[in-house]
């Protein structure tokens, strides 16, 4: 997989950074839809969801393709995957510090364990 530079990842996590064009991407996942369909369900004008979708364009996330007067729009997911592995290292990251968390309250309750109910500690 070809890495993504610096200045790529941050343009794709900005895209990304917006609940409106997260929400658009969940719709594109289904399939194509038109800008107008998109911006539908966020009660917003042609020209505002255009906006939107011009920033995922510009990030690598959607491709766009007018068919008359009629812009259709359709996820690019490509780039989701360089952002999968950015943040995978910090899904591994986490599972470490979460295992020896683990490793640790599992020794501790060995060597102090609880008392049963009725018991003086």
């Amino acid at each position: 997989m070809v890495e993504y530079s610096p200045d790529q990842l941050n343009h794709l996590f900005r895209a990304l950074a917006d609940t409106t064009r997260r929400e658009m991407l969940r719709q594109l996942a289904a399939g194509e839809q038109t800008v107008s369909q998109l911006a539908e369900p966020h009660a917003m004008s042609f020209a505002a969801a255009a906006k939107h979708v011009r920033k995922l364009e510009d990030a690598g996330l959607v491709a766009r393709e007018i068919r008359g007067r009629t812009h259709v729009c359709r996820l690019a997911p490509a780039p989701l995957a360089h952002a999968h592995d950015w943040l995978s290292f910090y899904a591994r990251f986490w599972d470490a510090r979460l295992d020896a968390l683990e490793r640790l309250l599992q020794d501790d309750a060995r060597q102090y364990p609880t008392p049963s109910r009725g018991e003086t500690p």
